[in-house]
């Protein structure tokens, strides 16, 4: 099929899982206190328990848990197309006239609006507490666009696992067990220095990590250099995408109703 027949069937896709959203407002809004959640813990608890050299701790972790929060999409991906695997929903869309990618590009779609809400609303809370933007408003949206991207790559990871584990149940465990060691295993919520020496050369490739940096760079300046790990970051969302939708597609030829 053509490009334009693949991008109408996308959107045909995306509307669904919109409206499903709108129907089940429930699913949003636990998505949000989450992070809500995530957020006053860390400013409440360990703003006074941290010091960052040179930095205010409530900024400095701030864009740990927007990272961390867009890499939850994996989870919400995972689990709902597991669910519409096992309700039978992928052999009907298999059965119909349409590209294959259209499945998993239109749902991708649609959890990179709904993780554009949540990231908002995140920010939003940010400024209660006190979190600043202080480089500018075009460092500001490009950090916040480099947010979307970085969830819709990680919810690419998310259709493999959905499309490949056998129940709702393990999809949600399989989308979520592995997040919270590599966001936490970063400079997302401590300094680099503080960990051992052998983690260190682990964490430092991290994308999490890579991410961190980015966004302190375009959100806070103070002399960062922004370009480094900007495009490192790219280069991460990038390959991880491009190979998981690959895999995403692959896994969907091979998907039956269980």
């Amino acid at each position: 099929m053509s490009v334009p027949y693949a991008v109408a069937d996308a959107a045909v896709i995306t509307r669904r899982h919109l409206r499903h959203t709108t129907r089940i407002p429930e699913l949003l809004f636990f998505s949000i206190m989450q992070p809500i959640i995530f957020i006053l813990l860390f400013t409440v608890v360990f703003a006074n328990a941290i010091k960052i050299p040179g930095m205010d701790y409530k900024n400095y972790m701030m864009p740990a848990i927007f990272v961390q929060t867009m890499a939850f999409a994996t989870a919400g991906t995972s689990v709902g197309l597991a669910d519409d695997l096992h309700k039978g929903l992928i052999d009907r869309f298999r059965s119909l006239p349409m590209t294959r990618s259209a499945v998993l590009v239109g749902r991708l779609v649609a959890e990179a609006a709904r993780n554009t809400l949540t990231l908002l609303i995140m920010i939003a809370a940010g400024y209660a507490v006190g979190f600043r933007f202080q480089n500018g408003v075009a460092s500001a949206i490009g950090g916040i666009l480099l947010l979307i991207a970085f969830a819709f790559a990680f919810s690419s990871i998310g259709t493999v696992i959905g499309l490949g584990v056998k129940s709702v149940e393990a999809a949600n465990m399989a989308g979520m067990i592995w997040i919270f060691p590599l966001t936490f295993l970063s400079n997302g919520f401590v300094t680099m220095n503080s960990l051992p020496g052998w983690l260190q050369q682990v964490v430092r490739y991290s994308p999490v990590t890579t991410m961190n940096d980015a966004l302190r760079a375009m959100f806070y300046g103070h002399g960062r250099a922004v370009a480094t790990p900007a495009l490192q970051s790219v280069a991460w969302i990038v390959g991880i995408t491009l190979v998981f939708l690959l895999l995403g597609v692959r896994q969907y030829k091979k998907a039956a109703s269980r």
